[in-house]
């Protein structure tokens, strides 16, 4: 097992593209997909944080107008463009990756300007780049010819059980792993969610006349998931 520009693999080489990856965003790690695949969160400006706040703080101290004080703001500003400089090539990396890997990608629709208003989680959010990474996601699919489809933001994937859909009625953010009132099968939270998206995305992307417009996942098991309705996709590969 090797670590491959971010990812852990299985015998060193990477999946086929016949396969279709989900996975969930989160802030302990960047990404999980749904066959238990974790991506690190790298937190760049976290690791900076403290040159940056001495930077800022010789700054704070300079007589403004005074050239001390320009030196000290191009310090300030230089650290900041090292931190943007490595949140995007880890989100090119990253976004690649998964653009080669898989010939249809299911992702999470996310409402991250409603999320970055919760003032305690607002600046690892803002850290780890979701919404630019998936802009890059959409272009770069469009460009190779995959399919991008996103799931809706309302669908409760992290609270169903992806084996017999059950739904739970409440699931608080600390909770990590949770055992299935139904079947007893015991999930990690992203991993469940990483699984629900992608049947989710299947039931969206499969080529049906019903499918095409929206689907419900349908699962075995007495309690079934709630809609998930497809919210975008960029179609298939253009004509030769």
């Amino acid at each position: 097992m090797r670590r491959v520009r971010g990812r852990t693999t299985v015998g060193g080489s990477p999946k086929s593209p016949k396969d279709a990856p989900a996975f969930d965003l989160g802030v302990k790690d960047f990404a999980v997909t749904s066959d238990g695949e974790s991506i690190a969160n790298p937190r760049h400006l976290e690791r900076k944080a403290r040159n940056l706040a001495r930077y800022q703080r010789r700054m704070a101290r300079c007589q403004r107008g005074s050239m001390n004080r320009r030196k000290a703001k191009a310090k300030v500003a230089r650290a900041h463009r090292k931190v943007r400089n490595a949140r995007k090539d880890f989100l090119h990396r990253t976004s690649t990756n998964l653009i080669r890997r898989a010939d249809t990608i299911v992702i999470e629709d996310l409402a991250v300007t409603n999320m970055v208003k919760n003032h305690k989680l607002a600046r690892v959010i803002s850290d780890a780049g979701w919404g630019e990474f998936r802009r890059q996601l959409e272009y770069k699919a469009e460009r190779a010819g995959r399919r991008l489809v996103v799931i809706d933001r309302w669908y409760p994937s992290s609270k169903t059980c992806s084996v017999c859909g059950h739904l739970l009625a409440e699931l608080s953010l600390s909770t990590r792993h949770w055992t299935c009132p139904t079947c007893c099968a015991r999930h990690d939270r992203d991993i469940n969610a990483a699984k629900n998206i992608l049947a989710a995305g299947q039931a969206v992307a499969r080529p049906t006349p019903g499918d095409a417009c929206g689907a419900g996942v349908r699962r075995q098991g007495p309690s079934l998931p709630q809609s998930a309705l497809k919210q975008e996709t960029h179609a298939a590969r253009r004509p030769a």
